[in-house]
This record gives C-alpha cells, sequence and structure tokens, in this order.
C-alpha cells in the first residue's frame, strides 16, 4: 500500500486530491501538508494533517520518516495573479520549495508529482492545438517557475533517475474551493455570483478563450498518470491534458440557460488580460491519450449543471 505525503494540501487541488487519495489507500496513508496551523475540521478528521514550510527540508524529510512515506504529490505553490503581486514570495514557494521537495524525495526514494501549468506558454507559442513540446517563452512570474520546475524534474529523473510525473492543467473549476489568486478564476466567481441571483462582473474581454477543466476530471487524472506503467510513459513529466475551451460570453451563456436572469458585465483587470492573452486556446493532449488512457468526462455543458447543483446544495458560503 502507498504512503503519501501531499503539500500544498489545503489548497485549491488538495482539498480535492486528498479525499480521493484518502478513499482509495485509506486514509492512515495519507499525510496532509499545509501551511495552516489549523484547517477545516472536517479536513483534519478525515486523517493526519502536518503543518509545514515547503522550504524547510528538516521538517518535510522528518515528516517523510515518521510516516515512511514513498509518494509525494507536491502542490505547494503560487498563483498567476498572486506570483505578480509578490516575485519575490513566488519564487521562494515555486522554486525553492520544488527544489526542496526534490531533494527529500531523491534522499527518500520517493516518487514525487508535480504539477505544470498552461502558465509556461507565452505570446510565441502557438496558441490552438498547442503541441507537448513547442516553444515556451512565458512572461510571468508564474510561468517562468512552473516552466523552471518541468526542466528541474527533468533533470533530477535523467542525473538520479528517480519517478517524477506531472500534467500541465488548463484553467480549473471547482465549487469546493474559493478563487485562489488565478487568471481564470472568472470561470469559479461567476457560478457563485449565478447561484447567489448577483450580477457578475468579468476580469476578462469578451472573445479570451482559455482551456478549461472540472476539478473532478484534474483529480482523477493526477491519480490515473501515477498508477500509470512507467513503461508507456515518455513524456512522463508534464504531460498537456485538458478537456473544454471556452471564451467568457460562452461559459455566460451556458449558466443562462440554467438560470435565465442571471446577467454579466465587463470589468476587465488589465493584469490578468495581459496574461490570459499569452496562453494556449487549446492544448494538444495527444501524448496524454496515447500514453496513459487519458480522456475527459465533463463538458462545459454537464459541468455547468453539476457546479450549479452542487452549489446549491453543498457550499457553506453559498445562500
Amino acid at each position: 500500500m502507498k504512503r503519501i505525503l501531499v503539500t500544498g494540501a489545503t489548497g485549491q487541488i488538495g482539498s480535492e486530491l486528498v479525499p480521493v487519495l484518502r478513499d482509495k489507500y485509506g486514509r492512515d496513508n495519507v499525510v496532509a501538508a499545509g501551511h495552516r496551523r489549523k484547517p477545516e475540521d472536517a479536513f483534519v478528521d478525515s486523517g493526519p494533517y502536518e503543518s509545514i514550510e515547503t522550504t524547510d527540508a528538516k521538517s518535510i524529510s522528518a515528516l517523510v520518516k515518521k510516516y515512511r512515506i514513498d509518494t509525494i504529490y507536491h502542490l505547494a505553490a503560487l498563483l498567476s495573479a498572486k506570483a505578480e503581486e509578490d516575485p519575490q514570495l513566488a519564487w521562494n514557494i515555486n522554486m525553492n520549495g520544488l527544489q526542496t521537495v526534490l531533494e527529500v524525495a531523491r534522499y527518500h526514494h520517493c516518487t514525487l508529482f508535480f504539477p505544470s501549468s498552461i502558465g509556461v506558454f507565452g505570446p510565441s507559442t502557438p496558441k490552438d492545438n498547442t503541441p507537448q513540446v513547442t516553444i515556451q517563452r512565458p512572461n510571468t512570474l508564474y510561468g517562468i517557475t512552473k516552466l523552471a520546475g518541468e526542466l528541474l524534474c527533468d533533470y533530477y529523473v535523467k542525473k538520479y533517475d528517480m519517478d517524477i510525473r506531472g500534467v500541465r492543467f488548463p484553467g480549473l473549476i471547482s465549487y469546493k474551493t474559493l478563487p485562489g489568486g488565478g487568471t481564470t478564476d472568472y470561470a469559479v466567481e461567476i457560478f457563485y455570483a449565478a447561484v447567489k441571483h448577483e450580477p457578475y462582473r468579468c476580469f476578462l474581454k469578451e472573445g479570451t478563450r482559455l482551456d478549461m477543466m472540472y476539478m473532478p476530471d484534474a483529480v482523477r487524472a493526477v491519480v490515473e498518470l501515477m498508477e500509470a506503467d512507467a513503461r508507456s510513459l515518455r513524456h512522463r513529466n508534464a504531460y498537456n491534458i485538458t478537456a473544454m475551451s471556452f471564451a467568457p460570453e460562452q461559459l455566460y451563456a451556458s449558466i443562462k440557460k440554467e438560470l435565465p436572469h442571471f446577467s454579466m458585465t465587463y470589468e476587465v483587470d488589465p493584469i490578468r488580460q495581459e496574461i490570459a492573452e499569452s496562453w494556449p486556446h487549446k492544448m494538444d493532449d495527444s501524448a496524454a491519450r496515447a500514453e496513459w488512457g487519458w480522456q475527459p468526462e465533463y463538458t462545459m455543458e454537464s459541468m455547468t449543471k453539476d457546479m450549479i447543483e452542487q452549489l446549491r446544495k453543498e457550499a457553506p458560503h453559498v445562500t
């Protein structure tokens, strides 16, 4: 049975990945770790939780030894818009944190999952059907750290023969966690406004088409990649994965079919708009499909129906 450590466990991905991993591998075999001293009680009650700093090698190493960890999911990172506000902090968390976890994983012979992002691409990258291997010249600190992380993971695989795997996530949409400073956060915020019967002001302009994915698909992709036979993985690190591609007005129209009285206007955030315009419209994820069988389940329409249903019945901050 695997013994797993998840860093950044209270974040957008971790808060949904940890319960899935605990259901699959057993609650006591999945250690959630985050910077919060006291996360939600339900999160802690479902299994072991530890407070850590991802740049502190001694504390992470101690956790690995304490719980006999053999697999690390390293999710701790500062997201795109937040990283632009504090580039030094973003570099410390995103790069120094990764370097620390890589060294701990190398020393203790752990398998590692590292999530990358569409942020690794830049204005000169092909926007449609963005290839698995293509030019990567990001112009944001977040994108730079994610690209450097991809290369660093590749180096550790080659240099130390480690098992490191990862995906390039598109924008992620979830009903369980509030937005955390990402450029695609409008696609989450819009649902909260709609369900609360409030008008929404979108910070990206009409026609800004981006790759997106519903969180259940994203979590499933992580688990499937980590379960895949290593012999079938040619790229191994930073697989393009995608599920849907849309612009704000298309998502608005999908929501309006379910909630006819919903309204949206635009109030463009120049920083996030510039970031969005440097990212792909749609990635080519054929490598992931061929090498480990990736296949999304949710479309924009089915995601919209489920988001509204789930927010109505489960999200405590939505009335």
